[in-house]
């Protein structure tokens, strides 16, 4: 005997009913280190994708996002439903501390087992290196290696971004320290030249970008999407290597709008979100996907090693270091 009309109608109705139900909806809070501007971007295409959900945002550099997040957990009312910040360390602390919600469906089958926290409560979702940029106008020989940003003339005149500002500074010491051949030594070298640190990497390329300073310590894709807009700079990737950052996504434990949190890490991993990571100048994280133009082909960049749980346990003797230095 078949199904009856009747029922099959309401079955496909309960079936519509219920996919309609689970479409994300509400406000989602996401608190990120990624730029305005980039940011601006990301919302719009996320909610052509879910026209249902309202983005709300708290932008800054990851050490005062971790900073913001933190007092919200003292004082018991955190409102941030995702974080989308600089490196794995501090995405990491979250998840020792147990403030991490684990989403073991999340459409990772394109992305790189290495960039998917095990017990998947983050994924990385882009590449982003850290290397030298320098002001045309002003360098007539262009740096090949870190060890050039120490001599006298170099190291007054250089920039960088402080970790106790930005998490991608403080992946970028928190690795060059565990380098047998720089170590701290290199950094107490570029404070007696006179090298500064600003705030986060925007204030490197804005201050080697006018010509304030010559050369900047800074993530890539700063330094090579202001070259595409004309600015006087140029990048170099320094011939020891170069640390790297995966800008991880995450959703809280203590999220109130779990449904949105989830399809929005889900958007950042699929390849829609890729591509515009590409266009915003980052390298994807699918393998295959091709480079923003102009970029060194990531295959011949070679990749400082450090281990993050060194990283995790020495960061605030790092950053008191690094303040001692350099001032903060």
């Amino acid at each position: 005997m078949g199904f009856p009309k009747h029922l099959a109608a309401a079955a496909l109705l309960s079936l519509a009913a219920g996919a309609a139900a689970a479409a994300p909806s509400g406000t989602l809070t996401v608190y990120t280190s990624q730029p305005t501007d980039q940011m601006a971007a990301v919302v719009k295409a996320f909610t052509a994708a879910h026209p249902d959900v309202t983005v709300e945002l708290f932008r800054s550099g990851t050490t005062e996002v971790m900073n913001k997040l933190q007092a919200e957990f003292t004082a018991g009312d955190p409102r941030a439903d995702v974080v989308l910040i600089a490196d794995a360390v501090a995405t990491t602390q979250l998840k020792n501390d147990g403030r991490l919600l684990a989403y073991p469906d999340a459409p990772t089958g394109a992305v790189p087992a290495a960039l998917i926290d095990p017990d998947r409560t983050f994924f990385g979702t882009k590449l982003i290196t850290t290397g030298i940029v320098y002001n045309t106008g002003l360098v007539t020989t262009p740096p090949v290696s870190w060890n050039d940003l120490k001599t006298a003339d170099a190291a007054r005149a250089t920039i960088m971004p402080s970790p106790l500002y930005s998490g991608a500074a403080a992946i970028h010491v928190g690795t060059m320290v565990q380098q047998p051949a720089f170590g701290w030594s290199y950094y107490e070298e570029l404070a007696k030249g006179g090298a500064v640190a600003g705030k986060g990497n925007g204030s490197v390329i804005e201050a080697v970008a006018r010509g304030e300073k010559a050369y900047g310590i800074i993530i890539e894709y700063m330094a090579l999407n202001a070259r595409a807009k004309g600015s006087p700079v140029g990048f170099v990737v320094p011939q020891e290597g170069v640390s790297v950052i995966t800008q991880p996504v995450a959703i809280l434990k203590t999220a109130k709008n779990v449904e949105a949190a989830k399809a929005f890490v889900a958007w950042q991993l699929s390849e829609a979100a890729q591509r515009q990571a590409v266009e915003q100048g980052y390298y994807p994280v699918i393998p295959g996907m091709a480079a923003p133009e102009g970029y060194p082909d990531l295959k011949s960049v070679r990749i400082l090693e450090a281990d993050p749980a060194v990283m995790l346990k020495s960061d605030e003797e790092m950053k008191k270091t690094f303040a001692d230095l350099f001032g903060g």
